[in-house]
């Protein structure tokens, strides 16, 4: 069986991180899919999908550790093309990667204590995301 929603999601510009857990725990119940994983994409080429301790430390360490790895202060090649001051927003987020597939057991997501699923914003300026959430199973 396979059961698809989309979530929306507003953010506000860079670095915004959005704890998606019990929206996509709410999907997966609504499923009725008791053993399978469940898929999370975003749709999008400045956004990214992660799961991490969705805690206040966290959520600024991720932001500025990807600044640090991948400054937006320097000369990329898309802004030369585009103008938009954002290819290191694109570089974060291809870091990160688009999707996360999450295991569904007894019809919960296998997750850690510590563990929840986040979106976050690797643009420059505030975006309407579409988070796509695909379950697969039985």
């Amino acid at each position: 069986m396979v059961h698809q929603e989309q979530l929306d999601l507003s953010t506000r510009a860079d670095g915004d991180l959005h704890d998606l857990t019990q929206d996509i725990q709410s999907i997966v119940q609504k499923s009725n899919i008791q053993t399978g994983i469940a898929h999370i994409f975003n749709i999008g080429s400045t956004g990214a999908i992660g799961a991490i301790e969705f805690e206040p430390g966290l959520r600024q360490d991720l932001p500025e550790t990807l600044r640090k790895l991948i400054p937006p202060s320097l000369e990329y090649k898309h802004e030369q093309t585009w103008h938009d001051g954002n290819g290191h927003s694109h570089l974060h987020a291809t870091l990160l990667g688009p999707s996360l597939t999450v295991p569904v057991t007894q019809g919960k997501l296998e997750l850690g204590t510590w563990q929840q699923i986040f979106h976050l914003e690797c643009d420059v300026r505030p975006r309407q995301r579409r988070i796509l959430v695909t379950i697969y199973g039985e």
